[in-house]
């Protein structure tokens, strides 16, 4: 079963868009390449640590523990722009090539949101050639993190709704902020914007396909306590407690055998990301399609206005 599942995504990595998972796949050469990256001692100091960043994601890569920490930074609320996405993307793909890491926490730079979401910016009072490259670098994030090589661990510090709890949907394990100011959730229909298939797709694989058709069709952001009940975090901690529960968790996923760990996770995964990989085209084209609509534009654009209002 695992072999054909294997086998029917590097089917979809041929077409359009391929290349596209060429460093977070899961092939046949899966053991020997995460082998070849597990971390040793060897020739690293005590405090072997690289950090590097761009503008917007800061990155702390510790090479005696094989794992980077990524913190999105992109004032005020970590929107996902054009730029983080593509800045995102670009570092995740340099820690899946880097034999020395096997884990990536993602977390925010920013105490008070872990992501607002996608760039309500980016889909307003552009044209369609804007529209179709922002939803291009969307699907890839969603790609590149969902079907990484590494072991994804989301340290949700505060509030991460629509795009931000897409992110963390598409980790291997969430830990949020035990805060009851904090929410998380995909709540796209309070902005009169419809959750495509994929991002569906991601959370009924988490919370189930009642939990989620609710969830979608009301737009609901949980607490952090109603997130864990219905299986959308994992675990609820202090807020001073989360990078350091991400790190004690990330040891313990860190023992599973790499090659084992990325197959089982291929053979469960790897069907959902197809499904985009065959219709990624047709999906940026609904996606264009529908932004474009006057109606979306306009309820856009009050809804733009009424963040405007809020910051007077």
């Amino acid at each position: 079963m695992a072999l054909r599942v294997v086998s029917a995504l590097k089917l979809g990595l041929r077409g359009p868009g391929s290349g596209l998972l060429r460093s977070g796949t899961f092939f046949l050469s899966a053991t020997q390449h995460r082998l070849e990256k597990m971390p040793s001692s060897i020739g690293f100091p005590v405090t072997s640590r690289r950090p590097f960043s761009n503008h917007r994601i800061l990155v702390d890569m510790d090479q005696t523990l094989g794992v980077a920490t990524m913190k999105l930074k992109n004032p005020p609320v970590n929107s996902l722009s054009l730029e983080l996405l593509t800045e995102f993307v670009i570092n995740l793909e340099k820690l899946e090539i880097d034999k020395s890491c096997r884990g990536v926490i993602l977390t925010s730079n920013n105490p008070k949101i872990f992501s607002a979401g996608l760039d309500i910016t980016e889909m307003h009072g552009k044209n369609e050639a804007h529209y179709a490259e922002y939803w291009k670098a969307v699907q890839e994030l969603w790609l590149k993190l969902y079907v990484s090589n590494m072991v994804v661990i989301s340290a949700i510090n505060a509030t991460s709704p629509a795009g931000g709890c897409l992110m963390a949907l598409a980790s291997d394990y969430r830990i949020m902020a035990n805060n009851p100011k904090y929410t998380i959730g995909l709540n796209e229909t309070q902005l009169g914007i419809v959750a495509p298939f994929w991002f569906k797709d991601t959370l009924v694989n988490t919370i189930g396909n009642r939990a989620a058709e609710h969830a979608l069709q009301q737009g609901l952001l949980f607490s952090p306590d109603d997130a864990l009940k219905i299986g959308l975090v994992d675990q609820i901690v202090p807020e001073d407690k989360v990078q350091s529960t991400a790190l004690s968790m990330m040891s313990e996923w860190l023992k599973i055998p790499d090659h084992a760990r990325q197959l089982t996770k291929t053979m469960i995964r790897g069907p959902t990301a197809h499904r985009l990989l065959k219709q990624r085209e047709a999906d940026i084209q609904n996606f264009v399609s529908f932004i474009s609509k006057d109606s979306i534009q306009k309820s856009l654009h009050m809804y733009l206005k009424s963040l405007k209002k809020q910051k007077e």
